[in-house]
């Protein structure tokens, strides 16, 4: 059996509803969007600019830890751009064919969004690099010795990627972009504020204490946030007067399990079982994987990035550990 984290940053397909509300929830400008200030002023130039030239925008790889709005911020693009957005994922394009039917499906200054950019296979980045480079598309007809080679014009588009690796992008793909920004966790005060906004949209009255402690625990991720929100305001739904306030939020947190740093039960193992069998010392990625039973790259995208930005694990030449800072909170 699979059990959901609250504090998971990835989506969840078998939740329709769930991603229906969070999508009426994502801004939708630049205006409406809370949060990374300063990736905000550099696409506004941008697009200021592109405009101004009557071009699409240049091609732009958004990187960073899961959850911190890059798929959002794509959609933000393509409205302030007045383009049309159509959006795949790596894994979702198998073939050089698959590209080619998108590719050629695209209008003038269409945005073709490509999340997880770095799941795609090395047959299919070939077929892009001439695509965003040039605007070309080449494909091969016929097999054998009767095989040729043909060069079809393509749309001038832009290209938006989205990866959690972007160490992982191959180095001719990478290079191809224009822009190249990273997405930073957000503050406790922006956490706070996208709450209150969410709270809102919902129709829920929050707290401003309430919203600060939903701010505290949200791991400093938009995501999370709204999903503690949800959560919250089902509690107060049945347990109170449908008002969210500082009680029943620490009600609902506590029954939810997620402590004061945003942790939550499969956190706090993973830091126990480091601490139980290595103390302070460093440990190996496919050791913790062992240890916890999670992938490797399960804590790497998403315990690991939170855990290193609040001081609880580090990184070091030989292997990840665990902080006194992390010892002092177990002890609790």
């Amino acid at each position: 059996m699979v059990i959901e984290r609250i504090v998971d940053t990835s989506t969840h397909d078998a939740d329709n509803d769930e991603q229906v509300i969070e999508l009426t929830l994502r801004p939708q400008t630049f205006a409406e969007y809370i949060g990374q200030d300063h990736l905000k002023k550099n696409l506004q130039l941008a697009i200021a600019a592109a405009k101004k030239r009557g071009e699409p925008v240049d091609h732009i790889l958004l990187y960073g830890p899961p959850g911190l709005g890059k798929t959002t911020m794509a959609t933000v693009i393509a409205n302030e751009m007045g383009a049309g957005l159509r959006v795949t994922a790596g894994p979702a394009i198998e073939r050089a064919g698959d590209l080619a039917s998108i590719l050629t499906n695209l209008a003038d200054g269409d945005i073709l969004f490509i999340d997880e950019i770095h799941r795609l296979s090395r047959t299919v980045e070939e077929v892009l690099y001439a695509a965003m480079e040039d605007f070309k598309l080449d494909i091969i007809i016929g097999k054998g010795p009767a095989a040729r080679s043909v060069r079809l014009d393509l749309p001038k588009f832009t290209v938006i990627g989205a990866t959690t690796r972007a160490g992982a992008l191959a180095a001719p793909l990478r290079d191809r972009f224009g822009m190249n920004h990273r997405l930073e966790f957000y503050s406790p005060a922006e956490i706070s504020q996208v709450i209150t906004r969410a709270a809102g949209l919902l129709s829920s009255k929050i707290d401003p204490t309430a919203a600060a402690m939903l701010a505290e625990r949200s791991r400093l991720t938009p995501r999370i946030a709204i999903r503690l929100l949800k959560r919250v305001r089902d509690y107060a739904d049945i347990n109170g007067d449908g008002i969210i306030d500082i009680k029943i939020t620490t009600d609902a947190l506590s029954l939810l399990e997620i402590d004061e740093l945003g942790l939550d039960p499969a956190d706090r193992r993973l830091l126990a079982s480091m601490m139980e069998h290595y103390g302070h010392n460093a440990v190996g990625l496919t050791t913790i994987s062992a240890l916890t039973g999670d992938e490797a790259s399960t804590i790497e995208d998403f315990h690991e990035p939170y855990l290193m930005q609040i001081g609880l694990i580090e990184r070091t030449p030989r292997g990840r550990r665990v902080t006194l800072k992390a010892a002092k909170h177990l002890q609790q």
